[in-house]
C-alpha cells in the first residue's frame, strides 16, 4: 500500500500500542489462580472472572479497579464466601500493582514519536479508554506526553466517541489517521467513522478484546512501531 494522504492527526491508542499493559494483567491472573486454588482449577478460576468482567462491563467499565472489583466479587461467589479478608487483602494488593506498572515505551515508540514531533507535519493525539486517573498517571510515567497536542480518556471507544474526537481535534475523520493494538477497539470504529488505521498487534490480548482478523481499504498492519513512519 502506498503512505497515506491527507492526513493532518495521527492518533494513538495507550495500553499496549504505546506500552505494555496486557502482560501485567495476566500475570495477576496467574496469582489470583493461585489464590484461589483451594476452590477451583485455574482454567475454571480464569472463565469465571472473565464472565464476571464481561457481566460488569456496563457498569463499572475498563481499568484496573473494575478488574479488582470483578476478581473479588468472582473470588466470593468461586469460594462460597468462604474467602477469608488476609486473601482479600491480597487480591486488593493485587490490584494497586496494577496501578503502578512502569509504563515503559515499548520498542520503536519514543524515537518515532519524537521524529513525528519534530517534523511537526501532524497533530498527535491519544485516544485511549478506560479509568481517568490510571491512564493520565500511565501517561506521565511514560514520559511521552510532551509529544501530544491532545489526549481523551474515554469509557469506550466506539463510531461515536471517534467522531466527537475529531470533532474536538475540529478535522474531518477522513484526515485522521488511528494506530493501535485493538482490531475491534481502535482500528474498527476509526474505519467505520471514515478515519484510515495502522494496526500494530501486541503479543497479548484480552479476551474481550478478541476478534476475526479483517481486511479494509484504508487499513495497513504492520509488525514494529517504527514501521508507522514508511505509510506517513
Amino acid at each position: 500500500m502506498e503512505k497515506f494522504r491527507d492526513i493532518k492527526a495521527v492518533v494513538f491508542d495507550a495500553d499496549d500500542t504505546l506500552w505494555d499493559c496486557q502482560t501485567y494483567f495476566d500475570d495477576v491472573e496467574r496469582e489470583y489462580c493461585r489464590l484461589l486454588a483451594p476452590w477451583a482449577r485455574a482454567e475454571d478460576v480464569s472463565a469465571s472472572l472473565f464472565r464476571t468482567e464481561e457481566a460488569n462491563m456496563p457498569l463499572l467499565g475498563y481499568g484496573c479497579k473494575a478488574f479488582v472489583l470483578s476478581l473479588i466479587e468472582n473470588a466470593v461467589t468461586l469460594s462460597g464466601g468462604q474467602i477469608g479478608g488476609e486473601a482479600v487483602g491480597e487480591l486488593l494488593r493485587l490490584g494497586k500493582r496494577l496501578l503502578e506498572l512502569p509504563a515503559t515505551p515499548l520498542p520503536g515508540v519514543e524515537d518515532t514519536l519524537s521524529r513525528l514531533y519534530e517534523e511537526g507535519r501532524y497533530r498527535l493525539a491519544v485516544f485511549t479508554k478506560g479509568e481517568l486517573l490510571d491512564q493520565q498517571n500511565k501517561l506521565r510515567r511514560s514520559r511521552l506526553e510532551k509529544y501530544f497536542q491532545h489526549v481523551e480518556i474515554v469509557s469506550d471507544k466506539t463510531e461515536r466517541a471517534f467522531l466527537n474526537l475529531c470533532r474536538r481535534l475540529r478535522l474531518a475523520p477522513g484526515s485522521v489517521l488511528m494506530v493501535g493494538n485493538s482490531l475491534k477497539s481502535d482500528v474498527a470504529p476509526a474505519l467505520a467513522a471514515g478515519a484510515a488505521a495502522v494496526h500494530i498487534p501486541f503479543h497479548a490480548t484480552w479476551q474481550l478484546e478478541r476478534t476475526a482478523d479483517f481486511e479494509h481499504k484504508r487499513l495497513v498492519k504492520i509488525s514494529r512501531f517504527a514501521d508507522l513512519l514508511n505509510y506517513i
